[in-house]
């Protein structure tokens, strides 16, 4: 596969935006990458090399971009390498858009607004979007996309420090500051989107930090921050309303809801939406395992919301630090994958291979909570070959504080 560059100003980009670079684009829509340096070599007797290599980046972004954006929409968008990696995926933002419209909101100040992710979403739900970022290169992303969604009419694109922008004129504001660390890019201005770099635990680490967006929220009607789902609890602000967001089982992020309903903890799952809202409930108690074993969805987890998963399904823990919910009978929720369980055995790989081999197991899931055993490297002890066609999943998880193997197979 031939190596080839990507733009790194908005100059160079804009040559993809020129008829010739329009037209590599088109050409290179079903491209394979494994064919890039045959393909490159040709493109190159043709246009120059520059703009050729750029284009085969930005086709190769577009590929990656159609999980989160979809294959049609990401097609005919344009992305940088962060972008793509800490855009907001369009699940999550239409939800987002949509829980704003239900707010009465027509207009939102977007903040940090990356390519445009938030903007595109809120758009759609017919809001109108100022879409503010400080650098140069992701403005003329976010404004080619907008161009390309035939959504101009709706987003106007600005390129400022978010800390100076005023928002008085806007129903509602949008903050989504930068969450990754660049040395590279140290110094740089806040709101700018150079996101390569490590995770930030620390919420006023954020650029801009939170702090500053939370005091910027307040003084709007309405405001909604996007936070790693990660945020202890003791950070998030009373005047706040927390929703944590998954997206087909996977922790995507937190949301801080301002103007709202300040104080509520919600989790909500992704397709539906489903939202279970936190009742304040008191730690379920620890009990025996019971026939089927609820794991709770990562964003009920991070809510704090187990608890009302437990009164939910009649159940309890199996130990007061796992979010294990555990009960007799089976009880239909929206919130939690529940499993039949048929073997509890302590901890040893012997037992336990003997029992997939008497099981006549071929397919084995390891699940973990509460244990520092790698799933892989059990799976690959206890079941060095398939010993039949059936499937059985194994939790490695904590009873009463000791270490234990829950056997069992999802229920249908």
């Amino acid at each position: 596969m031939v190596r080839v560059s990507s733009f790194s100003t908005a100059e160079a980009f804009s040559a993809l935006l020129s008829p010739e670079g329009r037209a590599l684009l088109d050409e290179l829509r079903d491209h394979d990458p494994a064919q890039e340096l045959a393909l490159a070599t040709r493109l190159r007797r043709d246009h120059p090399a520059e703009l050729v290599s750029a284009a085969l980046a930005q086709a190769r972004l577009r590929q990656r971009a159609a999980a989160k954006f979809g294959a049609e929409d990401a097609a005919r968008m344009f992305f940088t390498p962060n972008g793509v990696e800490q855009a907001t995926r369009t699940s999550v933002a239409t939800h987002r858009a949509e829980s704003f419209k239900a707010l009465g909101v027509t207009s939102v100040a977007d903040l940090c607004c990356g390519i445009g992710g938030d903007a595109i979403a809120l758009a759609r739900a017919g809001i109108s979007v100022l879409a503010v970022d400080r650098d140069p290169l992701t403005c003329a992303v976010a404004r080619a996309n907008a161009e390309a969604l035939g959504l101009t009419d709706l987003i106007e694109v600005r390129e400022a420090d978010v800390t100076e922008v005023d928002t008085a004129a806007y129903d509602a504001v949008f903050v989504d500051p930068a969450r990754r660390s660049d040395k590279r890019a140290a110094g740089a201005a806040r709101g700018a989107s150079s996101r390569g770099g490590g995770r930030i635990f620390d919420p006023e680490a954020y650029s801009p930090p939170l702090s500053w967006a939370v005091a910027t929220a307040l003084k709007a009607p309405r405001a909604a921050l996007k936070i790693a789902p990660g945020i202890p609890h003791e950070a998030i602000p009373e005047s706040a309303d927390a929703e944590w967001i998954s997206d087909g089982g996977d922790v995507k992020e937190a949301v801080l809801w301002f103007g709202t309903a300040p104080g509520t903890m919600r989790a909500t799952l992704l397709p539906g939406p489903r939202a279970l809202v936190g009742r304040g409930l008191p730690d379920p108690a620890v009990r025996s395992v019971g026939r089927y074993l609820y794991e709770p969805d990562g964003a009920v987890i991070r809510a704090h919301l187990v608890a009302e998963v437990a009164e939910e399904v009649g159940g309890g823990l199996i130990d007061e630090t796992i979010a294990y919910v555990t009960s007799d009978e089976l009880h239909p929720t929206g919130y939690a994958s529940a499993y039949e369980i048929t073997d509890q055995l302590p901890f040893n790989v012997k037992k336990l291979k003997a029992l997939l081999r008497e099981r006549e197991v071929g397919v084995l899931t390891v699940k973990k909570r509460g244990s520092a055993v790698e799933p892989e490297e059990l799976r690959r002890k206890a079941m060095p070959k398939p010993f039949g066609k059936r499937a059985a999943t194994v939790f490695l998880t904590r009873v009463a504080g000791a270490p234990v193997m829950l056997v069992g197979a999802p229920v249908r």
